[in-house]
């Protein structure tokens, strides 16, 4: 392993999923305290280029669109010798990945750490195997450091919202009624996968009883989650409550969800995303894991399961 002083160029290859790259947070800012000298880079997907903009310790991102750009062999070998030209002196994968590991090895970077399938550890100079042991899915990350000799202080998931971007989420919210000095609760219905959302009709009762308690209510989501919150609204004719589903960016919900007074999401990167920022979440667990999963930004956590 060379030694920290001679380390100025890192590379990290991210993890895919909106909540992962989240968990991953911690992975950067210990590496800017281990190596405040170095420049650190990060190879990541597009579809989580917001998200990683808003960690302020990442000095550059570089795309790696597996599944366009970078598709075929032919273009992953592309990207390797583009990356050897940045003469990196250390990479980190921090998940098992084949293809990633080759492209490290191909791009000639002497130290390489990270996860390995099994039989395929010659393309890192420190494979490491996954554990069986069940830990926080940030803590995994985390490991690939720990294990590469390096300190790791704090583990707290963090994102950075700029002015910009809080701007843009008020110019949103005020053009649905919600004004500067309001405050709101966010419900967010959404998930990856149907097991992993509460039942519509429980979001809809909840949204009902913050209604008659005096609250205003801001139902978000993706472009495919429109219907959810038109299902959670249904009849509640309240000014109330706002549809901001499909109206925002990653950047503007993230905004969102930061002046908000708490969030109520399932296991979701917008309850992982609510969390970093600094806003009181209530997560709703079903068939996934809180000792795994969990939010860890530096608000408070209540995690809810059955």
């Amino acid at each position: 392993m060379p030694s920290k002083n001679r380390i100025n160029k890192i590379l990290v290859v991210s993890v895919n999923w909106l909540g992962d790259v989240i968990f991953s947070t911690p992975v950067y800012a210990a590496l800017k305290e281990n190596y405040p000298q170095a420049r650190i880079f990060c190879m990541a997907t597009p579809r989580v280029h917001e998200i990683l903009e808003c960690i302020p310790q990442i000095d550059q991102i570089i795309t790696y669109d597996e599944k366009g750009t970078h598709k075929g062999l032919l273009a992953k070998w592309q990207l390797s010798q583009t990356l050897k030209q940045e003469k990196f002196d250390q990479a980190f994968l921090l998940r098992p990945s084949v293809s990633r590991a080759a492209i490290l090895y191909l791009a000639n970077i002497p130290s390489r750490i990270g996860y390995t399938k099994q039989g395929r550890a010659h393309f890192l100079t420190h494979a490491l195997q996954e554990s069986k042991t069940v830990r926080h899915r940030s803590d995994y990350y985390l490991h690939v450091l720990s294990q590469a000799g390096l300190t790791v202080k704090k583990r707290q998931c963090v994102l950075t919202l700029n002015d910009c971007i809080k701007q843009q989420a008020n110019e949103v919210l005020d053009r649905e009624g919600v004004k500067a000095q309001d405050k709101y609760i966010v419900l967010n219905p959404g998930g990856n996968w149907h097991l992993k959302r509460w039942p519509i009709e429980k979001y809809h009762a909840l949204a009902k009883e913050l209604l008659r308690q005096g609250k205003k209510v801001v139902v978000t989501g993706a472009h495919k989650d429109k219907e959810l919150a038109k299902s959670i609204i249904g009849s509640l004719a309240d000014k109330s409550i706002v549809n901001l589903s499909a109206q925002t960016t990653l950047k503007q919900l993230m905004g969102v969800l930061k002046r908000a007074q708490c969030v109520i999401s399932g296991d979701s990167g917008p309850i992982h995303m609510a969390s970093s920022v600094g806003t009181h979440v209530v997560a709703l667990f079903g068939p996934t894991r809180p000792e795994v999963t969990a939010p860890r930004g530096k608000a408070r956590v209540r995690v809810l399961q059955k």
